[in-house]
């Protein structure tokens, strides 16, 4: 069983967020050991704990991703795995979560 940390980092401005201007908050668990890749993308739209929730978990479907770590404040996800992702595949879980990937950061 792989384990995964989330890291929330999140501004001071939620208006229009998911949850009405609020956090939803979210919950971490142990690190996960280092893995093969790293990629870091820029993802537009996300703005409370919900969206984190969200993002990390479609992310966490793709085979090989081991940890993933969301910057509210930034828009930036990092995302650990065993091997290269496919932009391509990142965009769908992206979307699928609600959001919008913008690219490599």
């Amino acid at each position: 069983m792989t384990e995964t940390t989330i890291t929330v980092v999140e501004s001071a401005a939620t208006e229009g967020s998911c949850c009405g201007g609020g956090s939803c908050g979210t919950a971490a668990a142990p690190a996960a050991t280092a893995a093969a890749e790293r990629a870091v993308f820029q993802v537009k739209g996300m703005t409370c704990g919900h969206c984190v929730t969200a993002v990390t978990a479609e992310l966490k479907k793709i085979a090989g991703v081991g940890e993933v770590a969301v910057d509210l404040a930034t828009g930036r996800v990092t995302v650990d795995s065993a091997a290269p992702l496919a932009d391509t595949e990142v965009a769908a879980a992206i979307d699928e979560a609600g959001y919008d990937l913008v690219g490599r950061a």
